[in-house]
């Protein structure tokens, strides 16, 4: 990277300082900030109810229309898009002044600006095309950028969260050139994600699908990692502007563990999140190389994680785990057992906090509000030249209960218990995907998991191999259609039951004619689950 020419970053001194713009529709922390910018000499200017706000909380201020000559036009839509506005953002000290002068203007050294709550806005469902529009900011977008090309001498401030830095710096008598770039490069972020959303709201209008024409995706860099995907590759995890309370990208860290999250522990931790979001009770699950070897639901957690542990202990040996409850003292004696790289929960009691922080390479991660597993979003796929994009499967619940049985024999209350509960599972093992489960004496769990495969008869003599003798009397889902009747017997052979898959194969007759001479139930549920 160019290294910065500190001849051409002058700090200047707040003396020379004449005028900070304030104009935002988030109030937070407004008269704070603005008490601040007053008492380092600034002369205030502002708009609207900005300008109410400070005159309230007795704050003097400058109406910008007082200050440009021009009065506010189209019920506020014109006000501060004037030379004497942009011409004491854009000014160039030395360079510029007679300019300036020349327009009677004045240097204005802080903005103060965040925008029309336009996101807000398009997440209401009663929100009116011409409601929209008209919370399409102009004015402010117009000034962060301006004020942001010019960071060189004027301080641009869109984010409440920074007035703390900004009042401090102010009390030190000047703001550092570090705070000026880092706030301009945060402006120009601001003001692209917000044309984003309104590029892809707009564009969307005329679209005959749900998916718009331009999609813009706005993110930011949360930590690097300690590499990639591979030591040799290097690696950064960013965040979704966005993101959603309950996502991982929102995950707090509980401060456990010697080092930070790599690459492959991200991946296994989404992976494990997203699967346990799929069950009501007390759950867990245990991921490793982003694949479950292990699921189960309990009538308590510490019964949930040990029964999903001990369905694949041996691979469940530094796997990632995910629970649907807070964590207790119990379970996190028996995750403090063996070795886990990290567990994220809803939350974590503090005597399960201090018993699992002397674990030294554990992570926790805590999400804090929980979403459920038909929560709606768009996933990515990121391919050489493009982006693939789908709704997440949100589908799974009342699946199998509503499926058709197409055998002879109706599964047993018991087996549609264990089928739900295998169905739900499959659904994030990648395909193609058989998941075995049974119901046991404490919880219901997998036994076996076949996942990747390039055949499904592959897929289910997988996971009949990692069942060995528990397979008998276990129930089985597969993430697709069976094409031939090689996997079904390959799982009545093994003792499998009943068996839930999405039907629709032009060998489906074949398939259940294998199903019925085996005594096997299998309900079709008309559903793929792929995962890719």
């Amino acid at each position: 990277m160019p290294t910065v020419d500190d001849a051409r970053w002058p700090i200047y001194p707040l003396a020379m300082a004449r005028f900070a713009l304030l104009s935002v529709s988030d109030k937070s922390g407004l008269v704070e900030l603005a008490s601040a910018l007053v008492d380092s000499g600034l002369t205030l200017l502002s708009t609207g109810g900005t300008q109410r706000v400070l005159q309230e909380a007795g704050i003097p201020v400058t109406a910008v229309e007082a200050f440009t000559g021009s009065p506010e036009v189209m019920d506020g839509r014109v006000k501060t898009l004037h030379p004497k506005i942009h011409g004491g953002l854009l000014g160039r000290e030395g360079t510029d002044d007679n300019d300036l002068a020349r327009i009677d203007g004045a240097y204005i050294d802080v903005v103060v600006v965040n925008l029309y709550p336009f996101a807000q806005t398009l997440a209401r469902p009663d929100a009116t095309f011409d409601e929209l529009i008209e919370n399409i900011d102009i004015g402010g977008p117009s000034m962060l950028r301006s004020a942001a090309k010019n960071h060189h001498r004027v301080t641009v401030i869109c984010d409440p969260t920074d007035y703390a830095t900004i009042s401090d710096e102010l009390k030190s008598g000047a703001i550092s050139k570090d705070t000026r770039r880092r706030l301009a490069a945060k402006a120009f972020a601001h003001t692209t994600a917000y044309d984003a959303a309104i590029s892809g709201w707009l564009s969307g209008q005329d679209e005959a699908s749900d998916h718009p024409k331009y999609l813009t995706l706005p993110f930011e860099k949360a930590y690097d990692l300690r590499y990639g995907e591979n030591p040799h590759q290097t690696g950064a995890f960013y965040r979704d502007t966005a993101c959603q309370a309950g996502s991982l990208a929102a995950a707090q860290s509980l401060g456990a563990g010697a080092k930070e999250l790599s690459f492959n522990n991200l991946v296994d931790a989404d992976a494990a999140l997203e699967a346990v979001r799929e069950f009501s009770g007390p759950a867990a699950v245990v991921v490793k190389h982003a694949s479950p070897c292990g699921i189960a639901t309990a009538e308590t957690l510490p019964a949930a994680y040990h029964a999903a542990r001990e369905a694949d202990a041996m691979s469940a040996f530094g796997g990632i785990v995910a629970l649907n409850r807070p964590v207790d003292d119990a379970t996190a004696n028996l995750i403090a057992e063996t070795f886990i790289e990290c567990v994220i929960a809803p939350s974590f009691d503090d005597a399960a906090l201090q018993r699992l922080h002397k674990k030294k390479a554990l992570r926790l991660l805590a999400t804090g509000e929980w979403l459920t597993g038909d929560y709606a979003a768009r996933q990515f796929k990121r391919i050489a030249g493009g982006l693939a994009v789908h709704d997440r499967d949100a589908t799974c619940e009342g699946e199998v209960r509503s499926g058709r049985v197409a055998t002879k024999r109706t599964p047993t209350p018991d087996e549609y218990r264990a089928l739900e509960f295998a169905w739900a599972a499959c659904k994030h093992v990648r395909s193609n995907a058989i998941t075995l489960a049974r119901v046991g004496d404490v919880a219901v769990h997998t036994v076996g998991i076949g996942g990747g495969q390039t055949a499904r008869v592959s897929a289910v003599e997988g996971a009949v191999k990692r069942a060995g003798d528990e397979a008998r009397g276990a129930v089985l889902a597969s993430d697709a259609f069976f094409p031939f009747p090689d996997g079904l017997e390959a799982a009545a052979t093994a003792g499998v039951t009943a068996v839930v898959q999405p039907g629709g194969s032009k060998g489906d007759d074949k398939v259940i004619a294998a199903a019925d001479a085996a005594g096997i139930a299998m309900v079709f549920t008309g559903i793929r689950h792929f995962k890719h």
